[in-house]
């Protein structure tokens, strides 16, 4: 059987052994990826900037983190907070930035730290709001429908999955973003970043991907699979209601799609059952398709 991957502008067939039908459907046009940050994302989310204007009855700025083109969102953690976007059905506007970039542009609106993370959003009164799930609680609580069920148990479930999924998967996903995504204007910040925290070359620690790779973080995916076939009735983590879960699982999915077709393969099949994740990511599209702007 094989599954149709888009990657930038080339679309290409690969052979996956326990992949099923839904495979080509979702996966007819470009998908996305996930962002596990190095170092440790701070721990100060959000400020009301004196220097910033007034943005009332204004879009919320999103910003996000471009690829090379055909220029597609691929990052999970912002992937979260557009997925929210688009479920509440909010008016919102790219603001594509690319990572040596980042520092500069947020250091006078948020508190100072040594390191500012994407996604990071701008309310229409002007508030700065830093980290996915601590803009999704500043959603829920200023656009409350349709909610995002924050309470949902499964949040802290599938982020300690993500948790378990790091470091297995960081010699697919850090190399994978480097040479598959980002711009060039990005390149030497992100390699000089992750080689230091990694501690070698990013075509050295690239060489210990592949499938020793997905055999060590089957587990934690296959935990997902667990969590996904809970409530039988799916295709969501509640069954037939969508939440913030959602989006976080979501999100690393579309990640995986973005950085390489052996990516998301490999992630299907650790997984032991890729129908579960599929019909997730198809159940997704309606919050998805909006990926470029």
């Amino acid at each position: 059987m094989c599954l149709v991957v888009f990657s930038h502008n080339v679309s290409r067939k690969i052979n996956v052994d326990v992949i099923t039908p839904p495979v080509k459907s979702f996966f007819n046009y470009p998908v996305t990826h996930l962002d596990i940050p190095y170092p440790q994302r701070p721990l100060i989310h959000s400020h009301r900037s004196s220097n910033t204007p007034t943005m009332s009855n204004q879009e919320i700025a999103l910003f996000d983190l471009p690829s090379k083109p055909p220029n597609k969102a691929w990052s999970p953690n912002p992937w979260k907070t557009r997925l929210a976007l688009n479920y509440k059905g909010l008016p919102y506007k790219t603001e594509w930035i690319e990572y040596p970039d980042i520092k500069p542009k947020f250091q006078d609106h948020l508190p100072k730290a040594d390191l500012y993370t994407i996604p990071a959003v701008i309310l229409p009164d002007g508030k700065w709001v830093m980290e996915s799930l601590e803009i999704a609680k500043e959603l829920e609580a200023r656009y409350p429908e349709p909610s995002l069920h924050l309470d949902s148990p499964y949040i802290a479930k599938v982020f300690e999955q993500l948790t378990n999924l790091r470091k297995p998967t960081s010699p697919v996903f850090i190399p994978g973003v480097l040479f598959n995504i980002l711009n060039e204007a990005s390149q030497d910040y992100f390699r000089t970043t992750r080689e230091k925290a990694v501690g070698k070359k990013m075509e050295d620690f690239a060489q210990e991907g592949g499938a020793p790779a997905w055999e060590a973080a089957a587990p934690y995916v296959q935990k997902v699979t667990a969590l996904l076939k809970e409530n039988p009735e799916g295709p969501f983590f509640e069954g037939k209601t969508v939440g913030f879960a959602d989006f976080i699982w979501g999100g690393w999915l579309l990640f995986m799609g973005r950085i390489s077709e052996d990516a998301i393969a490999g992630a299907l099949k650790a997984s032991g059952e890729p129908d579960v994740h599929l019909k997730l990511l198809e159940a997704l599209k309606p919050w998805s398709e909006r990926d470029d702007h």
